[in-house]
């Protein structure tokens, strides 16, 4: 008995030295941040110091696409490291998570490996219509739960709100106290810095890393900034200045190719950019990504101030892009343009992975989940359709090299009636989009053309590349197909 309870106890303290040795990982993801919004990658009228610093610290993957350009399945992809369509989570609005795919999560997976959990902000792995998003078997032991800026759900379940309450500030009261002339309302200041839902994200993290969670623990943060409304803090919107921010990309062209994609689904109607004020749209957009900036740095200052930045995985990327009125749309839907399905995606590890390194991969946000597994020491389970960048991001392959291609899905994920499906494959040249059922399609040679303004699908020139990019795009479904229960006999 003795001898059971010494190895029993010897067991146990191995595990916990292991455990202890792991890695922190905080996840900080944003809601429709599009890639080109950070000062040091190529952005001169953004002001982004800390994730600029991410950028020298860390290992930029400059061609990083979600796998759906809508929220819900884009969210279930990422925390699972599986294409949506293999969860059955397609859309936005959905009635619940499925049951047999939770065990999937990255929270859940780094719960049971011995890491305490807390996340902050919005989730939405279902539908928060009405209603306030259902808990899932997540491994958060801390879950501090808004879908947004508002305060149309019950304060005892709306963390945000309830934040607020314990200051004494009425949202209602506070949001949009201080406008500027000028400028339209849908474009205009909101609730102050002191008072916003991503000020609320940053305090939680804040508390978590200076002993809030145990360690070795793991912290997603998801702010809704800066997904409409583009309603940043006054503090943030007055020092934009609209006239020197360049115009959406748009040529006249634009109107014809969305007129023929004019039965797929999509939040806003094709309009041209100067017959509305499109520089205070991306002006008000800039100032909340700014703001996502500076609590960001205050987010990681609290681990430079406790002694954890050496040893913590830090990922910053966004669920996916916004459209803010290239080709004449603003929002998301059923388009792959670069705005839109391209997004940040930024990795830093400074006890062992590079700094300062920019890769050119083709990556996938599903690469996130293996990342973290491998560079916690968990074996990669087979269902994942992602592949780890570890390699990439510690030197010992070759940085520019890591998928033939990327891919993204759209399912019926925004329009009730369901008749919208697509899929984009972007190899290291071309981007194809195959819309489902519609007889337009696109296709552009981002090496030609990389604003995508040129659209090549009808060019005799480019049938046989079109024919050999759907070859490859039907090949990929296919093969990340949800094969069903496991299989345990030959018949």
């Amino acid at each position: 008995m003795q001898r059971r309870q010494f190895l029993q106890a010897s067991a146990g303290a191995v595990l916990a030295a292991q455990t202890a040795a792991k890695p922190n990982v905080l996840l900080f993801c944003t809601d429709q941040q599009r890639f080109d919004t950070i000062g040091a990658l190529g952005n001169p009228h953004i002001r982004t110091p800390n994730l600029d610093r991410l950028v020298a610290n860390g290992v930029t993957f400059e061609n990083a696409y979600c796998q759906t350009p809508i929220c819900t399945p884009s969210r279930a992809s990422f925390l699972t490291g599986c294409y949506a369509s293999s969860l059955h989570v397609n859309r936005n609005g959905n009635q619940f998570f499925p049951e047999q795919f939770q065990e999937r999560l990255i929270s859940r997976i780094l719960k049971d490996a011995g890491y305490d959990c807390g996340m902050v902000g919005k989730f939405h792995l279902s539908s928060s219509f009405k209603r306030v998003e259902p808990r899932l078997n997540d491994g958060y032991r801390h879950f501090e739960w808004s879908h947004g800026p508002r305060n149309d759900w019950p304060v005892e379940q709306h963390s945000y709100i309830r934040w607020l309450a314990g200051k004494g500030v009425d949202f209602r009261a506070e949001y949009g106290k201080r406008k500027f002339p000028g400028r339209p309302a849908e474009f205009n200041a909101g609730i102050a810095a002191e008072h916003h839902e991503v000020t609320w994200c940053q305090d939680y993290a804040t508390r978590w890393i200076r002993g809030g969670l145990g360690k070795p623990w793991f912290i997603t943060v998801n702010t809704y900034a800066p997904h409409p409304p583009f309603h940043p803090p006054p503090e943030f919107l007055e020092r934009m200045k609209p006239s020197s921010i360049p115009k959406p990309l748009w040529r006249p062209s634009d109107l014809d190719n969305q007129r023929k994609l004019g039965n797929v689904d999509f939040q806003s109607k094709p309009k041209d950019p100067s017959t509305y004020e499109s520089q205070m749209m991306k002006a008000a957009y800039y100032a909340q990504v700014e703001f996502v900036d500076d609590a960001f740095g205050k987010v990681v200052k609290a681990l430079e101030e406790t002694g954890q930045l050496d040893n913590t995985v830090i990922i910053f990327t966004s669920d996916h892009g916004e459209t803010m009125g290239d080709h004449g749309l603003t929002h998301k839907g059923c388009r792959f343009y670069e705005g839109l399905a391209h997004v940040p995606l930024i990795v830093s590890w400074p006890a062992r992975f590079g700094k300062g390194v920019r890769s050119k991969a083709l990556v996938e946000l599903t690469d996130i989940v293996p990342t973290v597994l491998e560079s916690v020491g968990n074996r990669l389970p087979d269902y994942l359709h992602g592949k780890s960048l570890h390699s990439i991001l510690t030197g010992t392959g070759d940085r520019d090299r890591h998928r033939l291609f990327a891919r993204s899905e759209y399912h019926d994920a925004l329009d009730m009636r369901g008749h919208s499906h697509a899929n984009m494959l972007r190899n290291d040249r071309f981007k194809l989009v195959y819309y489902h059922g519609h007889p337009h399609g696109e296709l552009f040679d981002l090496q030609k053309d990389p604003n995508e303004f040129h659209n090549l699908w009808e060019d005799p020139k480019h049938l046989a590349q079109r024919a050999d990019l759907t070859k490859q795009l039907f090949d990929a479904v296919m093969l990340a197909t949800d094969p069903g229960q496991k299989r345990i006999g030959p018949m």
